[in-house]
Formats: structure tokens, C-alpha cells, sequence
């Protein structure tokens, strides 16, 4: 236990959090189970650790940092761990990567429910499934998710501003405003283009090369996320690669499944469950008429968000697939999206249709109740409202 506390001061002391994170205002810190999804490279046991820093002193005993790749848990469970913490007046557990360790949620709803005065705050993938196919945890845990940055968190650590997000109302209803007070302290457009390169995951700020960084984190993914938690075996790892890499190559694009069937040399439900796991794990998003979901087959696949296009196809990227992968990705955070009607690109919570159009064409025939995303400006008008300030939505 000792090495355990010796780790955590350390950890504590030199995290680095350049950019508070919007979600660490968010969470309700009094539910005593709490769980942070998210995937590979978004910052996870950062958060954790500046949760510590913020609300700990780096000695207090009564918090501890553990993180589940430590071999001490090959021969000791995670209920006899946290029964000896909570014996030595520990209160607040932050266990990171406890999908590595066996039998992990029925061992924390045993803690839950023996150890009234422990708090735990738990990180795991994205492609767990904290409340939907969980029976131990379903109604206890308090389920949360950690995205890459927004335009608005680069842009303040870039700019060292503090910018505040906004609804998707207040950008509807005083977008001119918001931008007018924006730009009086910087052109958002000289960062839009660098944080649609490599702005979303955190470890941009690190000096190794981002790019192989990426690829390195998209490989880990699949090599671990994916086959650990679906329990696949790894002999079917290359099909999914594979099938990764040729939606990449298009996306966003119709997905023709019976031909991706053929490529991969599986059969079609294999394909659609494939693709469902590589949106559990946000490489991809996918895009359904209103009032469907899988396993109907999905009408567009697009990445996730733009890094991950420029890692796979560096130069061969066009500017409105690119605005529209960031408009998708942007509004997914705080919204419901599904293919957008009367030739509008999305539809936002089965309410509002939103189209992308470009600077050039701002004299557009307006479409009732729709409003327009408009690329290359700093400003707007009416419902005219600049792509770049959709990444203040969180």
C-alpha cells in the first residue's frame, strides 16, 4: 500500500492540466460511484490526477490514485484493496484502466455496497457499456464522458483566453455577439485550421510526432479495447483493420455493406457488428434517419473527428468533408444527430435542421427553420452562423 501512496504524491504533484475541462464542472463529485468513459489519448488519468490536485493536498491519505496496469492486482482483488484503504481512513478511490482487471464491476458494486463511506471514481473505454449490459452497476453508477478537446478548450490554451462554452441556443440566438467578443481578442480562424489538424486529442502538446502518436493510439484502440472488452479473438483483428481503413478512406461516405462483406471476407452481420464497435469506440460516428439506430444499417459513416482523417489520408481531404466531420462531431457532444431532411446535413435533436455552406455562397436561397454553418467567416448574421463557433458547444 505503501508504494501505492508514494505513486499517487508523485503523480499528483507534477500533473500538468494547462486547460481546465468543462466536464470536471459538470459532475455531480458527491455520487459515491462515478464512471469516466472516453477513449485512448483524451486525457483521462489526467483528469483524475487534477481532480486529486484540485480537491487533495498530493499527502492526504485519504485520497489514492491506482492505476490497474500495476501487477499487484495478478494476486490481490480490487474488494480486499479497498477494504484495507477504507480501514486506514481512505475515503475517495481513483482507479484508472480497471477494464484490465478481471471481474472489475461486480467487485465494485461489492465495494458500493460494503464500504458506504468510499467514494470511487473510475475510468474505463469508451466501448464499455457502464449501464446498458452491466447488472452490477446499471443503477448505481453515475456514468460520464471525456471528449478530445473542443476548438474552444485549444483555442484558450493556445491563446491563453478563457473562453466559456455555450448552448446551442445562445450560438443560435446572439451568435453575432459571442463572435463580436471572441474576435476582439483573437481571429479564431488563424487556430481553426491546426486544431482540425491536430487539435483534438491532448498529447499534441507533447514534442514526439503527433501523427505517429495517433496512429499508435488508433492501433491500441482495436488491439485492446476493442478484442479485450468484445472478447474477439486476434486472428480477426486484421479484418477489422482493415474494414477501418476503406471506411476511412471515404468517409463520410453510404456504406455499400455488402461489398465491405466481400472485402473483409465475413458476412454482413459480422460487418454491421464490427462497425457498432468502431463507433463504441469513437473512431467512427454514424449517421440514421430519426427514430432509427442499429443494428438497422447505418445511411453515413463519418470519423469521429478530423485528426483522425488527416492521419489516414494526409492532403487528400476536401474542406467541406472536413467542416462537416467537425460540425458532426461538435454538436454529438451535447446533441441527438441524424440525417438531416429537405437537403440539410443533419438534424439536431429531431428539431432543427443545420446545413454547411461555404463563405462564397452566403447569399444563399434560405431554407425555412434551417440554420447554416458557414465556413471561412468571423462573423455571421441572421441564422448565418460561423462553423468555427459550433466548437464552443462544450
Amino acid at each position: 500500500m505503501e508504494a501505492f501512496y508514494r505513486t499517487h504524491e508523485y503523480l499528483v504533484r507534477h500533473v500538468k492540466s494547462p486547460v481546465r475541462r468543462l466536464l470536471m464542472d459538470e459532475i455531480d463529485w458527491s455520487k459515491r460511484l462515478i464512471g469516466i468513459k472516453g477513449s485512448r489519448g483524451v486525457g483521462k488519468t489526467t483528469f483524475l490526477l487534477q481532480y486529486a490536485k484540485n480537491h487533495f493536498d498530493p499527502a492526504d491519505r485519504s485520497c489514492l490514485y491506482v492505476n490497474f496496469n500495476n501487477f499487484y492486482f495478478t494476486t490481490h482483488t480490487l474488494m480486499e484493496f479497498a477494504g484495507e484503504f477504507c480501514k486506514n481512513g481512505g475515503r475517495t478511490l481513483l482507479l484508472d484502466q480497471i477494464f484490465k482487471y478481471e471481474d472489475w464491476s461486480k467487485e465494485l458494486r461489492y465495494c458500493y455496497d460494503n464500504f458506504p463511506e468510499l467514494h470511487i471514481v473510475f475510468t474505463g473505454s469508451s466501448v464499455m457499456r457502464l449501464k446498458e449490459d452491466n447488472p452490477y452497476l446499471y443503477d448505481v453508477v453515475e456514468s460520464h464522458n471525456l471528449r478530445g478537446f473542443s476548438f474552444r478548450e485549444f483555442l484558450n490554451l493556445k491563446t491563453n483566453n478563457s473562453f466559456p462554452a455555450y448552448s446551442l441556443e445562445q450560438i443560435i440566438e446572439n451568435h453575432q455577439q459571442i463572435a463580436v467578443n471572441i474576435c476582439k481578442n483573437i481571429n479564431p480562424l488563424d487556430y481553426f485550421s491546426d486544431y482540425l489538424h491536430h487539435g483534438f486529442y491532448p498529447f499534441f502538446l507533447e514534442t514526439s510526432n503527433y501523427s505517429e502518436n495517433l496512429l499508435k493510439t488508433i492501433n491500441m484502440i482495436l488491439e485492446v479495447d476493442i478484442l479485450i472488452i468484445k472478447q474477439i479473438d486476434l486472428k480477426y483483428l486484421s479484418k477489422i483493420r482493415k474494414l477501418l481503413y476503406l471506411i476511412m478512406q471515404c468517409a463520410p461516405c453510404t456504406l455499400n455493406v455488402s461489398q465491405l462483406s466481400t472485402d473483409i471476407e465475413t458476412s454482413r452481420s459480422t460487418v454491421m457488428n464490427y462497425i457498432k464497435y468502431l463507433q463504441d469506440a469513437r473512431l467512427l460516428n454514424l449517421l440514421y434517419h430519426a427514430g432509427d439506430k442499429y443494428p438497422k444499417k447505418p445511411l453515413a459513416a463519418f470519423m469521429q473527428n478530423t485528426n483522425l482523417m488527416h492521419v489516414v489520408t494526409p492532403g487528400e481531404i476536401s474542406q467541406e468533408c472536413e467542416r462537416k466531420t467537425f460540425l458532426y462531431n461538435s454538436l454529438h457532444a451535447r446533441h441527438k444527430i441524424n440525417m438531416g431532411k429537405n437537403h440539410t446535413d443533419f438534424l439536431i435533436d429531431e428539431t432543427r435542421s443545420i446545413k454547411y455552406i461555404k463563405n462564397e455562397k452566403v447569399n444563399h436561397k434560405p431554407i425555412p427553420n434551417v440554420i447554416y454553418g458557414v465556413d471561412n467567416i468571423k462573423s455571421g448574421s441572421k441564422n448565418n452562423i460561423p462553423v468555427w463557433l459550433f466548437g464552443f458547444l462544450y
